[in-house]
């Protein structure tokens, strides 16, 4: 194999995130900076929210409401 073609290891490189949370971890670099953690992320903090731009939870409800009226119609008509 060849010698010195890897990169040095750092075991205890310091990761720092925008929100100022500072942990380490092992990396090919020393220090490193990031935008986002566990300590920030809304995913892992429990404020994630859930976006339904489309309208499509409202157009399946209104489906299937129509579709058991239909249900009850033609039970009547029965």
């Amino acid at each position: 194999m060849k010698k010195d073609i890897h990169p040095k290891y750092y075991s205890k490189a310091k990761i720092t995130c925008a929100c100022g949370h500072v942990f380490t971890t092992g990396s090919t670099k020393e220090n490193l900076e990031t935008e986002i953690c566990s300590y920030c992320h809304p995913f892992y903090t429990g404020k994630a929210k859930t976006i339904d731009t489309m309208g499509r939870v409202e157009r399946f409800k209104q489906k299937i409401a129509k579709k058991e009226e239909l249900q009850k119609k033609s039970k009547k008509k029965k």
